[in-house]
């Protein structure tokens, strides 16, 4: 559906807002790393740390007093803000990866999209332990650090991440796939694909909103898909944010995986 200049001149400024914000909360979460943050447990045995918490209270102001008609929906939030008239939403996670922080492993990033009718429009991933920033808008492309990103074809053997079961549940099938390291953060490890450092990715049950929507469009934008494993692309801000088993990838073998997948009954 083509976007109206209007539109596309609102999505300009939401994605700089975006960028802005999130490299500033990167700069925030960096004041905690390798420093010995508090931590505790939450709801679901998840760590959280108190560096999410500053990070999730700095992007929930900047963002809401910068676009106070937007809704908000972060991984810290107990309940989601409706949006008014505008009908976008903040999803934010403040760091995806708190495993990976709290042990002082580079591999996380703060995550933060925009979602309008059920799919983001604007996103971005900052990792500032990296170095790296991701960034897309709908319809404008997927860049990391100013360079555009596009999938290619892959590599043979291909290189597959994701949760080990759902691995080894390919090995019956004729696919030459390579296991890849563990990457704590998803949301990296789907722009991992759109960076050409992966070829695909399982994602397990029960992935939430916070953990998709902003690499979810990052992949997209970059000729990829998060797809279920019946070819459907996700919907977000459904009331529950949990999603089922997930596939990310590009082309031929994105289909190929899929099917495979689908025979476990996962």
């Amino acid at each position: 559906m083509p976007v109206s200049d209007l539109a596309q001149s609102s999505l300009d400024q939401d994605l700089e807002l975006l960028i802005a914000s999130a490299r500033r909360a990167g700069e925030i979460a960096m004041t905690f790393f390798r420093r010995d943050p508090d931590v505790w447990t939450k709801a679901g045995d998840s760590p959280v740390s108190e560096a999410d918490i500053a990070v999730d209270a700095f992007l929930r102001e900047t963002l809401l007093e910068a676009r106070p008609g937007y809704g908000w929906l972060s991984e810290e939030t107990a309940e989601m803000v409706r949006s008014d008239d505008a009908g976008r939403t903040f999803v934010v996670d403040p760091i995806d990866g708190t495993r990976a922080f709290i042990e002082g492993r580079k591999s996380w990033c703060v995550s933060v999209a925009i979602v309008e009718q059920g799919r983001p429009v604007a996103g971005v991933l900052d990792c500032p332990a990296l170095s790296e920033i991701y960034s897309a808008a709908s319809g404008q492309g997927a860049w990391m650090d100013g360079v555009a990103l596009r999938v290619g074809p892959p590599s043979t053997p291909a290189r597959l991440a994701g949760p080990r079961n759902l691995v080894d549940s390919l090995k019956p099938t004729t696919i030459d796939i390579r296991r890849m390291p563990y990457v704590p953060s998803l949301a990296y490890r789907i722009a991992m694909i759109a960076g050409r450092a992966l070829d695909a990715t399982f994602v397990r049950p029960n992935a939430n909103d916070w953990d998709l929507a902003a690499a979810d469009l990052i992949l997209e934008e970059a000729g990829g898909q998060l797809l279920t494993f019946d070819g459907q692309v996700p919907r977000y801000l459904r009331g529950d944010p949990r999603h089922g088993a997930l596939l990310a990838g590009s082309g031929s073998l994105l289909s190929e995986l899929a099917a495979a997948a689908a025979k476990t009954g996962y």
